[in-house]
C-alpha cells in the first residue's frame, strides 16, 4: 500500500493480501476471496483503465489514404489534359507517368516509422525501454508529472539518517550497541542500523539474554550491561524518561522520521532516527520536469506527515497522502478531467492501475512485474532523471518526425505540378519518368537522413547537471621517505598524518574511548581508528609530540606499542 516501514498491526486489523509477517504468528480470517480480494480489484482497474485509452491517430496513415487517390486523380487528368492539347499518346503517357512517380508516397511513408525507430532506439541507450510508439508521442505533450513515493522518488527500504547519542556514550558505541542487539530481530529498522554500523566497519559484540518484544522493540545483555532498544512505548514500559532528550525524538518524527531508542541499565544512551531516503538524483529530476514547463505532483500511500516532509525537502508544492490503490488510479482521472495530460511514473503493485490510466505510464526497472506490465515506457536504470530524459526525447523525436512530414508534403507541392507538365506550358522541359523517379527517391532518402539526426540526441538536463556539478580536482599529497609519516597539502596547509599502534582494545567501546582521548589533543584534526588492524590514524595540523599522545592513550587505559 506504499508505507515505507513495516505498519503494526494487531486483533481485530485488515490485512491486505500480499502483505508480508516480519515477525511473530498470525491467525487469520479470510473475509473476502477470489474476485473480491483486494489483489482482484487491483487487476480489475488495470484492465479497464488500459481498455479506455484512445488509439492514437496514425497522421501519416490518414494522410496517405486521402493522398493516393487524390494523386491518382491528378495524374489522369493530366493525361487527358496533354491528349487534348497535343493529341499525341505519348507525350499524355509520359505527364501521367511522371506524376504517378514522382508523387509515390514513400517519404510519407518513412516519415513516422524512420523516427520512432531511430527515437526508441536512441531511448535504450539510455536505459529507457519504450513499449510501445505512442507511449513516447503522447510524452511529448504531458503537462503533469505525476511520482509514487516509496520505490520512485524514495530508496523503497529504511537507512540511517541521524545518530544522537546522550550522556557519556560516542557514536560509534551507540551504533555498536545498537547493531549488535538488533542483529538477531531481522526486522526492517535493525536491518538498516546493522547496516549501517557495517558500512563504518564497526564490530559487533555478543548479546546474550536477547529477548524481542512484539511491536515494541528488543532487549538484551552485552558484556554484563542490560540494553533495551525500541519505541517510545518500550521506554516508557520499562520506565526510562527521557526529559529534555524527548525533543530530539519530537523533531526527527516532524521530519518524517522514525527513532529508535537505546537504553543502557536504565540510562539513555541515545537515539537513532530511521527513514526511507531521497535517491540522489530526485530532486534534480524534479527540477528538471519542472524546467521543461511540466507540474509536479507527488501521490503516496504512505502516511501524511511522511509524505509532507519528503515534500519539503524535494520542493514540491503538491502532495497526496495515504490514498490507496484505486485511489490513485482515480486521483490520475481526476487530473485528466481537468484537462491535465498525465505521465504517471511508479514501481508497485499499488502503482498499477494509475499507471494504466494515465496517458503515460513509465515504470521503475527495479520494481514489480504487474506495474511495468502495465506501463508504456520502463526506467531500466532505475533513475528517475531518464524519466525527464525520455520526456526530452519523446519532444524530439516528434519534432522530427513533423520536420520529416513538412518536407515529404513540400517535396509533393513542388514536384507534381513539375511533373505534371506546367513548366512546359512556358517552353521549358517535360519530366521524364526516370528524372520523376530519381526525385522521389532523392526524398526519401532526405526523410532518413533527418530522421538519423537523432542519433545525436542529447539531454540538456543530463548536460546542465554536469556543469553544476564539476568533477572537483583532488588535493595534492606529497609522502615522505617514511610510509606511515606523511604530509598532505590542502588550501595552501599542510597536514601531518600519524599512525599508532596500539593495544588492549577488544571492542567498539575500546575504540570509542581512544578515540576521544586522542582527539581532546590540541593540534589533532582526525582520528581513524581500527580495531582490527589494532591501530589509529591520526591527522595533525601541527607537530604534535608522541609522548603527549602515548600519554593520553595510557590514561585511557590501552597500551602503546609504536608511534610512527
Amino acid at each position: 500500500t506504499g508505507e515505507s516501514i513495516p505498519v503494526d498491526k494487531g486483533p481485530g486489523d485488515t490485512v491486505i493480501s500480499a502483505s508480508i509477517n516480519q515477525s511473530g504468528a498470525l491467525t487469520l480470517r479470510a473475509t473476502r476471496v477470489g474476485q473480491d480480494t483486494t489483489l482482484a480489484q487491483m487487476i480489475r482497474l488495470v484492465d479497464e483503465a488500459a481498455s479506455s485509452k484512445a488509439p492514437i491517430a496514425k497522421l501519416a496513415d490518414k494522410v496517405a489514404g486521402v493522398f493516393v487517390p487524390v494523386v491518382m486523380v491528378i495524374a489522369l487528368v493530366t493525361a487527358v489534359i496533354w491528349m487534348i492539347a497535343t493529341g499525341s499518346v505519348e507525350r499524355a503517357l509520359t505527364s501521367g507517368v511522371a506524376v504517378l512517380v514522382i508523387s509515390c508516397p514513400c517519404a510519407l511513408g518513412l516519415a513516422t516509422p524512420v523516427a520512432i525507430m531511430v527515437g526508441t532506439g536512441k531511448g535504450a541507450e539510455h536505459g529507457i525501454l519504450v513499449k510501445s510508439a505512442e507511449g513516447l508521442e503522447h510524452l511529448r505533450s504531458v503537462t503533469t508529472v505525476v511520482l509514487d513515493k516509496t520505490g520512485t522518488v524514495t530508496q523503497g527500504k529504511p537507512k540511517v539518517t541521524d545518530v544522537y547519542p546522550l550522556g557519556r556514550a560516542t557514536a560509534e558505541e551507540l551504533l555498536c550497541v545498537a547493531a549488535s542487539l538488533e542483529k538477531p530481530s531481522e526486522h526492517p529498522l535493525g536491518a538498516a542500523v546493522v547496516e549501517e554500523a557495517g558500512n563504518r566497519n564497526i564490530p559487533l559484540a555478543p548479546v546474550t539474554g536477547f529477548e524481542a518484544v512484539h511491536g515494541k522493540g528488543v532487549r538484551g545483555t552485552i558484556q554484563g550491561a542490560a540494553y533495551l532498544a525500541g519505541n517510545a512505548a518500550m521506554l516508557r514500559d520499562a520506565g526510562v524518561a527521557l526529559g529534555q532528550d524527548a525533543m530530539i525524538a519530537d523533531e526527527l518524527a516532524k521530519q518524517g522520521k522514525t527513532p529508535l531508542f537505546f537504553v543502557e541499565d536504565g540510562r539513555p544512551m541515545g537515539i537513532i532516527a530511521v527513514a526511507d531516503t531521497v535517491k540522489e538524483t530526485s530532486r534534480a529530476a524534479i527540477e528538471g520536469f519542472q524546467r521543461l514547463g511540466l507540474k509536479v505532483v507527488m501521490l503516496t500511500g504512505d502516511n501524511k506527515r511522511t509524505a509532507e516532509a519528503i515534500g519539503k525537502e524535494l520542493g514540491l508544492t503538491q502532495v497526496v497522502s495515504e490514498v490507496l490503490p484505486a485511489d490513485k488510479e482515480r486521483q490520475i482521472a481526476a487530473l485528466q478531467e481537468q484537462g491535465e495530460k498525465v505521465a504517471m511514473v511508479g514501481d508497485g503493485i499499488n502503482d498499477a492501475p494509475a499507471l494504466a490510466r494515465a496517458d503515460v505510464g513509465l515504470a521503475i526497472g527495479a520494481g514489480t512485474d504487474v506495474a511495468i506490465e502495465s506501463a508504456d515506457i520502463v526506467l531500466m536504470k532505475s533513475d528517475l532523471a531518464d524519466a525527464v530524459t525520455a520526456v526530452e526525447l519523446s519532444r524530439a523525436t516528434i519534432r522530427n518526425v513533423k520536420q520529416n512530414l513538412f518536407w515529404a508534403f513540400f517535396y509533393n507541392a513542388v514536384c507534381i505540378p513539375v511533373a505534371a507538365g506546367v513548366l512546359a506550358i512556358w517552353g521549358g522541359p517535360q519530366l521524364s519518368p526516370m528524372i520523376a523517379g530519381a526525385a522521389m527517391s532523392f526524398s526519401s532518402v532526405c526523410v532518413v537522413s533527418n530522421a538519423l539526426r537523432l542519433r545525436f540526441f542529447k539531454s540538456r538536463f543530463r548536460a546542465s547537471r554536469r556543469e553544476e556539478n564539476p568533477v572537483m580536482t583532488q588535493p595534492e599529497a606529497v609522502q615522505d621517505s617514511n610510509d606511515d609519516n606523511r604530509t598532505t597539502k590542502q588550501g595552501g596547509t599542510t597536514a601531518m598524518t600519524k599512525t599508532m599502534k596500539i593495544e588492549g582494545m577488544m571492542c567498539a567501546h575500546c575504540t570509542g574511548r581512544v578515540e576521544k582521548a586522542l582527539s581532546a589533543i590540541d593540534g589533532v584534526t582526525a582520528v581513524e581508528m581500527s580495531l582490527e588492524g589494532k591501530s589509529a590514524t591520526l591527522t595533525l595540523s601541527e607537530n604534535v609530540d608522541d609522548q603527549v599522545l602515548t600519554d593520553a592513550v595510557t590514561e585511557a587505559g590501552y597500551e602503546v606499542v609504536s608511534v610512527r
